[in-house]
């Protein structure tokens, strides 16, 4: 199968999914559902302690998704470690034969479940780039010189955007992040195809991938939900009646989420698809979605 690397330089359609690591060391369920998808996708994103919920870290994630034949990328943020523990985490990947990083803000603490937890953001996602690109280049921050230079494919993230302006200004931060190393862009999720694809060609003057995310929702509630909370996702009320009017919500769910997939495959570079905590329904939209 071909790197992700290498299918995203040759301008391949890539197929990525997410995958979070438990809360403890029970790790029969992402292991479960990490065999399911061999052969099926690019690389697994795993997410590090995101939304403040302490769990095992991506790193132990990575490794995991190797263990079972797959190729792994983690999220990297400066939220709760400072520059030495980074530069400390990244070389460990690259000896764990992770080559794939994902550097993302890391989400307010107000949600998580250690909020009394110090937060560091020694440095910000344009300084965890040129910290990635410092590393390859054989230093470290201190102008030290390693024993051994890592290698790695890193991205950066668009936060959701409710408008054109917030847009402009995302678009602005990615070419620095961009400028910095990051190789691709992953474009938050949107329900709204039409706007997708404008916002998609929007991103594509960057000169990289851009990577598109299909979020599974799981019922009406959640899909409510974010059409309050989350307006920039554009989960309309057509979209809500659906899945409240089908006779099986769950596979309607599934199907959407696989139509999201198919639509996509024609404006973007690839997708990442998030499922959060239904990753057993993964293989179901692949199939949904023909991939």
């Amino acid at each position: 199968m071909m790197s992700l690397k290498k299918k995203m330089s040759a301008g391949e359609f890539a197929v990525m999914a997410e995958m979070h690591t438990p809360k403890g060391v029970d790790i029969s369920e992402i292991v479960t559902n990490a065999r399911r998808l061999k052969g099926r996708v690019d690389a697994v994103v795993i997410p590090d302690m995101d939304n403040g919920i302490m769990h095992m870290s991506a790193l132990a994630g990575g490794v995991l998704m190797k263990q079972q034949g797959l190729e792994a990328m983690i999220h990297v943020y400066g939220r709760d470690r400072n520059r030495m523990a980074l530069q400390g985490d990244l070389l460990a990947a690259h000896v764990l034969g992770i080559s794939n990083l994902l550097v993302v803000r890391g989400e307010e603490m107000i949600n998580g479940d250690h909020r009394d937890a110090r937060i560091v953001d020694d440095l910000d996602e344009v300084g965890i780039l040129n910290m990635i690109r410092t590393l390859q280049g054989g230093l470290d921050l201190a102008g030290f010189e390693l024993k051994g230079a890592p290698e790695f494919t890193a991205g950066c993230a668009i936060a959701p955007v409710v408008d054109d302006a917030q847009l402009a200004a995302e678009i602005e931060s990615a070419k620095k992040k961009v400028a910095a190393g990051a190789g691709f862009v992953v474009a938050p999720a949107v329900f709204d195809m039409a706007y997708y694809a404008k916002m998609i060609e929007k991103l594509k003057p960057l000169g990289v991938p851009v990577v598109a995310t299909v979020f599974l929702l799981k019922n009406v509630g959640m899909a409510r939900y974010m059409a309050i909370n989350d307006p920039g996702a554009r989960v309309s009320e057509d979209l809500i009646t659906r899945i409240r009017k089908a006779p099986d919500r769950e596979a309607e769910c599934v199907r959407m989420a696989g139509e999201m997939a198919a639509a996509l495959k024609k404006t973007a570079q690839g997708i990442k698809i998030v499922t959060l905590g239904w990753e057993h329904r993964l293989p179901a939209i692949l199939e949904s979605a023909g991939l």
